[in-house]
Parts: C-alpha cells; sequence; structure tokens
C-alpha cells in the first residue's frame, strides 16, 4: 500500500451530498498531488460509473479509471463527513471511498492493486478501526502499516 498512496492523498472528513460531488472532490484532490487535470481525472471516474456503480457494499465505494499522463498505480481515499448515495450494490450508503487511478496503458498492475485494497476494505474489524480513526494520520497509518502487508 505505502507504493500507491501518500499522506496527502488521505481526507479523513470529506463533504459531499452526491457521488458526483465526492468523485469531483476527489478528483481535484488527484490534481493537486498529481497534477493532472481534475475534469480528466473526473471524466474518467463518471464513465466509469456509468458503466456500473463501484459501490462495493459495506458502505465502501472503489472508484478507479485510467489516466492518460500517469505513470504510475495511485490512491487516494476519504472517509466521509457523512455517508452518501452511492447506488452501491446492497443500496447502503457510502462512507469510506478508495479512489483508484492507474496510467491508461496499465493491465495487470491496475488489476493487482484494485484487487489488494478489495481484499483490504472486505475485512470489517479493519473498516470499523477507518471509522473509528481519530485523524488523517491515524488513516494513513492504518491504510500503510498495520493490514495492508496483510493484503498484499
Amino acid at each position: 500500500m505505502r507504493d500507491l498512496i501518500v499522506a496527502d492523498a488521505v481526507i479523513s472528513r470529506l463533504e459531499g451530498t452526491s457521488k458526483k460531488q465526492i468523485l469531483q472532490d476527489m478528483a481535484a484532490r488527484a490534481t493537486s498531488l498529481l497534477g493532472i487535470d481534475d475534469h480528466s481525472i473526473f471524466d474518467a471516474l463518471w464513465e466509469r460509473e456509468k458503466l456500473g456503480t463501484t459501490g462495493v457494499g459495506g458502505g465502501i465505494a472503489i472508484p478507479h479509471g485510467r489516466i492518460a499522463g500517469l505513470n504510475q498505480v495511485r490512491a487516494f481515499f476519504a472517509r466521509l463527513k457523512q455517508p452518501v448515495d452511492f447506488e452501491a450494490v446492497d443500496k447502503r450508503p457510502v462512507d469510506l471511498v478508495f479512489l483508484l487511478l492507474a496510467p491508461a496503458e496499465a493491465g495487470a498492475d491496475h488489476l493487482h492493486a484494485l484487487a489488494t485494497i478489495s481484499r483490504l476494505l472486505r475485512d470489517a474489524k479493519f473498516c470499523d478501526e477507518l471509522r473509528a480513526a481519530k485523524d488523517k494520520e491515524a488513516l494513513y497509518r492504518l491504510l500503510t502499516e498495520t493490514h495492508a502487508a496483510e493484503a498484499a
């Protein structure tokens, strides 16, 4: 996980009232760290979302997209201030969002990162720890230390 996410890519209380707004805000955060146009990032995420929801259930969404000009797979995490309807498969609102961006030509790296994140977030205890974490630093530690090694 340390290869995928940096501390500044973690948001501890993202405000938003819709899936679209959450994706726009996370695209803006990605832009600030990657220097890639936020419209390109949002458009890739929204196009993927049109194919089917990335709300995987259990209050979790894993939006992802391929981005031209990106040179490695990157991840961003947000814990939402209030749960948002993400049209999740279980109809439950989402409060944990793990955004994954991959280079346009990424193949196995993108799929491996997506599988790693999925395994990590299938652990209900781990998700409870993310929900209970005090701040951004605690979230980052959880994501990169304790359980992250087990998911890889």
